[in-house]
């Protein structure tokens, strides 16, 4: 499934594994927004076609920055997360979102993004931390 790199070039491997916009707000639900399960996604409010969810969610798990499993509570269904790799996606989201605010007009949480702004390594790092934490308690299952 993965495809060759087109080059060796840092930014390039990035942006072939997370660089088109409804993978990387497939991650910012998972991160910011608390969103795991399908229906979630396709709620969101950004009118993403079923296939492209399916297709995104695949490719994202396949790259190691989600992972799937059963809903504990619905067998039926898949709840997904963040890996550990997905979570060291934190600082650069929080830089997207900083950027967005300072150049343009947003709906994110003022006060969200006032405590990304006073600290935005340390906001970045309480994600990582919060994510692998998450992580870690749902192996132990």
């Amino acid at each position: 499934m993965c495809r060759p790199a087109r080059s060796l070039c840092p930014i390039s491997l990035a942006l072939d594994l997370f660089g088109d916009a409804w993978s990387l707000l497939v991650v910012r639900d998972l991160m910011f927004k608390g969103i795991s399960g399908y229906n979630g996604f396709l709620a969101a409010g950004e009118g993403i076609a079923t296939n492209v969810l399916s297709d995104r969610l695949a490719k994202l798990e396949d790259a190691g920055i989600i992972e799937k499993r059963r809903d504990p509570e619905d067998g039926r269904r898949f709840v997904y997360r963040l890996t550990a790799k997905g979570a060291d996606l934190a600082p650069v989201l929080v830089s997207m979102v900083l950027w967005s605010a300072k150049h343009t007009e947003t709906d994110a949480p003022r006060d969200t993004v006032s405590a990304m702004a006073a600290d935005p390594s340390g906001f970045a790092q309480a994600v990582i931390r919060r994510v692998t934490a998450d992580e870690g308690s749902a192996q132990s299952r």
